[in-house]
Formats: structure tokens, sequence, C-alpha cells
């Protein structure tokens, strides 16, 4: 199980070879072979006897800031679970597992975009060939995927190509239905062009902090991606997981300028 500390005021000590957490009155012992993981916010602490009772049992604690973000982590100094995970995410990335981690993550996104452009068509009718033209373009874009190679390196450019042949697509669709003074010709990032991109660009800023605690809380290395190359400092496997999950971000900005509550 993975121990949550985030009750304000909440001691962690060692008792008899348990985890006694102290909050005012109540007091709570737990037994470390039922715990994986301690996660602690800043306004608990921690004793130093617990943190070896952790170590000795190879229990990750987590520290998080005030907004739930992690700031830190610590671990036992031998090969543990973080390590083992860590090690197996470096092997897939020479793998053709690396590959299939790769096109899933983009496929989800693809469906994603289908699906909600099919959705906004229902919604529409009328407009099912102005739809159709864009949802077409980017199922042809994802039947061309690389399903069938097993090589990540020698793939990678040809996925990220089809990849942003079909986000053309695809904004370019949601473009049309917007107010005519808040359509755009393309996705602007740095800086956003235009109101509909600053506002997306708002909501996947938010997005990416949940993505990489995820990571860093499931032992993966946020660094290590697959389809984005590493760089220095760049987040690479935060930029390649939240592929699946940027439909939230879209379809909240979406609805806000369509529906004039921008």
């Amino acid at each position: 199980m993975q121990l949550f500390i985030n009750t304000p005021g909440t001691f962690i000590t060692q008792k008899d070879e348990c985890f006694r957490l102290k909050q005012k009155d109540k007091v709570f012992d737990i037994s470390p072979l039922k715990v994986e993981s301690i996660v602690i916010s800043n306004q608990a602490m921690i004793s130093s006897q617990a943190i070896i009772l952790a170590l000795e049992h190879n229990i990750d604690i987590i520290f998080m800031d005030t907004y739930g973000d992690p700031m830190g982590r610590v671990w036992f100094s031998k090969m543990g679970s973080t390590a083992l995970i860590r090690r197996r995410q470096l092997e897939a990335m020479a793998s053709p597992l690396g590959l299939h981690l790769v096109i899933d993550m983009v496929s989800q996104k693809l469906d994603n975009q289908i699906r909600f452009l099919k959705k906004l068509m229902h919604a529409r009718p009328g407009r099912e060939d102005y739809f159709n033209a864009h949802i077409q373009s980017i199922e042809k874009a994802k039947a061309d995927f690389p399903f069938s190679e097993t090589d990540l390196e020698s793939t990678r450019n040809r996925l990220m190509g089809l990849e942003g042949t079909a986000g053309r697509s695809y904004f370019e669709c949601i473009s049309g239905l917007l107010p005519e003074k808040y359509q755009f010709q393309s996705r602007s990032r740095r800086p956003a062009k235009d109101k509909f991109n600053a506002c997306l660009n708002y909501c996947y800023g938010m997005l990416y902090p949940l993505v990489e605690k995820a990571c860093i809380l499931s032992g993966l290395d946020p660094y290590i991606g697959f389809l984005h190359t590493d760089n220095y400092n760049k987040k690479s496997l935060v930029f390649d997981l939240i592929e699946p999950f940027r439909i939230y971000a879209e379809q909240v900005v979406v609805y806000l300028f369509t529906g004039k509550k921008m």
C-alpha cells in the first residue's frame, strides 16, 4: 500500500518496529511489511527513526510541497523497486517495447481526437461533410503508423510527422467551429498568437505537473522519454505520457469558446 500523510500536524515515528502516526490524541500503528511507499506533505513531520525503518524495508519516502507536487525522494541505497523500474525504463528505449509504447500513446491521442470531433459533429447536424474530411485525415495518419516496425530510433521522425499531420487537421477543424473572432491559423505555443491557443497552452500547463507527479510517484524517471528525445533538464517522459490526456484540456477550452463563456 502507499501511505499518504497529508493531515496537518501529523507526526510519524517508529515504535516496536512499526510506523506510529500521531495526530493530536489519535495514534495509529502500521507494519512496514504492509507499506510500499510513504508520501508526506509539508505539513507533516517524520522522525529519523521512522526514516531508518523505511530504509531497512526498502520503502520509498516522497516529500510533497504545499500544492501536492513531489519535491524529493529518499530510498534505500541498494537495488530496489524504484531502481529496477528505471532500469526497465532504459531497457525499453532500445527494444521493440519502446516503439510499442510510443505508438500506443500516440494512437490513444488520435483516437481521442476522432471521438471528440464525432461528438461535436453530432451536435451540429448538416455539417457532416466538414467534419468527415478532417476525421478521415486523422484516420489516414493513424493507419500509416509503423505498427510492424521494431526500431524506435529509425521511425521516430516518421511517427512524429504523422502525428503532426493529424494535429494540423484536428485543430483546423476546431478553428472552423469557433466564433469568427477566435478562429486561428495553426497551433502556436511560445508565444501563443491568439486567444484560443493562449487558453489551450494554459490548460496544457496545468496537465504537465500532474503527469510529472504520477511519474515520480510510480518510480519512473520523467527525464527518460521514448518519443521525445532526451536533453538537458527536458522532461521527455512527461511530454510522452501527456499525449493521451491532452484531450481533457482541449475539451474544456473548446467548450469555453464555442459556448461563448470565454
